[in-house]
């Protein structure tokens, strides 16, 4: 129940996944469609037309050249959901990874508990996702909401009442999830690991930008996230807005970066669920406890910003890992390396 639990306590920040997975050498296949039971359809259950989804080797978008006069800093932009079929591969980036002296990992934050405390938190982690007071989501959810709401319930969870007890933001990650296997997406191999062991097999230095923060008292943190209230509603909201309108465009950017076709991922917009998702979080008791987590993601970007500049500094070649949407942000990481002065290019 710990490994269960604990992640609402952490408020699902980022982290790096504790097992790479290997990419198998497969020949590039020609593009297929998505399977029969991963054919999207609308709340009403009538099939959309279906993007084609490419499967086989696909190589991601090119790398991002950061430059400060002869050296240099290759970015990778990582994304997620990707095609269910396909497997990812790039001979570019493993030439380049091999021909660097550091790799700069994806920030990211992270919650831990020691063992004693996680162990003292157990008796209150029971319903831990649950509305307070036994609320359900008709209780929660305005009634336009609500009406928007059934139809994908029923799509998605058919008879299953027991989500309804649940906090929005829960329903809402639950919700995506399924909803994007049933799209043909899927997070499939994790970059940031697959990555990470071909610049460990190069032996490069290994810069983490990762932001730790140690939960004090998770058992106090476990009963005030239970008792108190949650601004978690704007994240189912903006989650079925985005499976009602956004699922073929989904499905775009996942083709778009597999087979790196830069000008259609330029073109289309993120949604702000995840934004939204996490000021839910954010929002919780457990950050007036721990004030910390409110700054946590932008200290991350902060120390892969200052990773970067140094490395910049001091290696020929540097080998860094960014989430797509940071490199493509007006206001993103590379945006702020631009306004410093660096040179950023654009993959060819």
């Amino acid at each position: 129940m710990l490994k269960r639990a604990l992640p609402a306590l952490t408020l699902c920040f980022l982290t790096l996944p504790a097992v790479a997975q290997t990419v198998p050498a497969a020949e590039p296949a020609a593009p297929t469609l998505a399977t029969a039971d991963s054919a999207p359809t609308d709340a009403a259950g009538e099939p959309l037309p279906q993007t084609i989804l490419v499967s086989g080797q696909r190589p991601g978008p090119g790398l991002w050249k950061v430059t400060k006069g002869d050296h240099v800093l290759w970015v990778f932009g990582i994304h997620d959901p990707l095609p269910k079929g396909m497997e990812w591969r790039s001979k570019e980036v493993e030439r380049k990874i091999a021909q660097s002296q550091e790799f700069l990992g994806a920030p990211g934050g992270g919650v831990h508990v020691g063992w004693g405390g996680g162990l003292g938190a157990l008796p209150f982690l029971i319903g831990l996702k649950k509305n307070p007071d036994g609320a359900t989501l008709k209780d929660v959810l305005p009634p336009d909401l609500y009406a928007r709401w059934a139809p994908l319930k029923q799509k998605y969870f058919g008879d299953d009442d027991g989500i309804e007890r649940e906090r929005p933001v829960f329903v809402a990650q639950e919700l995506y999830q399924r909803a994007k296997v049933q799209a043909g997406l899927h997070k499939g191999p994790d970059l940031r690991e697959v990555l990470g062991k071909l610049a460990n097999q190069h032996k490069l230095k290994y810069t983490s930008s990762k932001v730790e923060v140690e939960l004090k008292e998770p058992g106090k943190a476990a009963r005030a996230f239970k008792k108190g209230a949650m601004e978690d509603v704007p994240c189912l909201a903006a989650t079925i807005t985005q499976l009602e309108t956004d699922i073929e465009a989904m499905r775009t950017r996942a083709n778009a970066w597999a087979v790196g076709e830069l000008d259609a991922i330029e073109k289309l917009d993120y949604s702000d669920r995840e934004s939204a998702c996490h000021n839910a979080f954010l929002s919780s008791a457990i950050t007036t406890l721990q004030p910390e987590l409110l700054t946590m993601q932008q200290r991350a970007r902060d120390s892969w910003l200052a990773a970067a500049e140094k490395a910049l500094d001091t290696n020929t070649s540097t080998f860094g890992l960014l989430s797509m949407k940071d490199v493509l942000s007006p206001q993103g990481t590379l945006a702020r390396l631009k306004a410093k002065g660096y040179t950023v290019e654009k993959p060819n």
